[in-house]
């Protein structure tokens, strides 16, 4: 982290420097990239003033504050710092995408996923959809010993779907198509 200190209104003393400078390091566990920290510090008659301006990455953070001792002028001014950063972290950590907060399957995942029930598939079949009542559906699966029967509604021109229950009864179902 490159820090710069100014003295306004005079020469400022070495452990007024020594101080703001080992402050402002503190905040570099909030920084991921590198960063420019420009801290003035000014007096006036009994009051002490505190200025940091932080610039990381597009990233721009100011705080200015005023005090009896410059102590407390450059740590309020760290803390305001110190809370702009938790912010904005904060609001980087929310707009990730969902699928990385969450741990949700990645593509690459999928892909591997995709070919493991690929490989559980033992036969495929191509439908014909024909034109048939529900009734004719049901007939049609009791004669052929089927599951299941797709075809085409003939009132509605829909696609649907009639499967036998295990308990012996008939499902149907219709789709939009």
């Amino acid at each position: 982290m490159k820090i710069s200190v100014t003295f306004r209104n005079g020469e400022g003393e070495n452990w007024q420097k020594v101080y703001a400078e080992e402050r402002i390091l503190k905040l570099k566990k909030y920084l991921d990239m590198p960063a420019e920290a420009h801290i003035i510090l000014s007096t006036e008659k009994f009051r002490n003033f505190a200025e940091i301006n932080l610039t990381a990455n597009g990233l721009n953070v100011n705080a200015k504050e005023e005090a009896k001792d410059m102590h407390l002028a450059v740590d309020s001014c760290i803390v305001k710092i110190e809370k702009q950063l938790k912010k904005q972290r904060e609001r980087i950590r929310d707009h990730k995408p969902r699928s990385i907060r969450h741990g949700e399957v990645k593509g690459g995942d999928r892909e591997q996923n995709y070919e493991s029930v690929a490989s559980r598939i033992m036969e495929t079949r191509k439908v014909v959809l024909k034109p048939m009542s529900i009734d004719e559906a049901v007939m049609e699966m009791e004669e052929s010993n089927n599951m299941f029967v797709i075809y085409r509604d003939s009132s509605s021109e829909n696609v649907s779907i009639v499967y036998r229950r295990d308990d012996g009864n008939y499902t149907l179902v219709e789709t939009n198509s």
